[in-house]
């Protein structure tokens, strides 16, 4: 006879001897959940960039002109910053999709660098530059947080 408090946890891999606890797979939980949120933030981020960067290039109506700023590029020479970072930004939030540790730490730098180029460009178009550095900050905290390493992907 057990005692009516005794909780016996019953689920899938929670047999004798297995060491799986309810935490353990709240924390695996977590962490594939934040490590997909940081997959589709950097991948939005990237097009944005991409996005933004064509504007640049094309130097569209869009971007406000500043006469004395510090870090003052050509509109241009943004644009082409822009879609680097950018693409690569969709290349490494894809490799986040597959779980890959070299993802992750890209991620990190990218979105990091991300957080710069907008910052510099803030004069140009600043709205939009502290909407990308919210979501590059974002990015950059959820990668940070997760601990994890698996082999498989998000959604295998």
């Amino acid at each position: 006879m057990t005692a009516p408090h005794a909780h016996h946890n019953t689920g899938p891999g929670s047999g004798p001897g297995t060491g799986t606890t309810r935490e353990h797979t709240t924390k695996e939980l977590w962490a594939t959940g934040l490590t997909a949120f940081a997959a589709v933030m950097l991948l939005l981020t990237g097009v944005l960039d991409i996005f933004r960067g064509i504007m640049g290039i094309a130097r569209d109506d869009v971007f406000l002109a500043t006469r004395s700023y510090v870090f003052q590029f050509s509109l241009t020479g943004w644009g082409w910053v822009h879609l680097i970072l950018g693409a690569v930004a969709v290349i490494v939030g894809l490799g986040l999709m597959k779980v890959s540790t070299w993802a992750r730490a890209a991620g990190v730098v990218i979105a990091a660098l991300i957080i710069i180029a907008n910052f510099l460009s803030l004069p140009y178009y600043p709205v939009w530059s502290i909407v990308m550095i919210a979501l590059a900050a974002f990015t950059i905290w959820a990668l940070c947080v997760v601990r994890k390493d698996g082999n498989q992907g998000l959604f295998d």
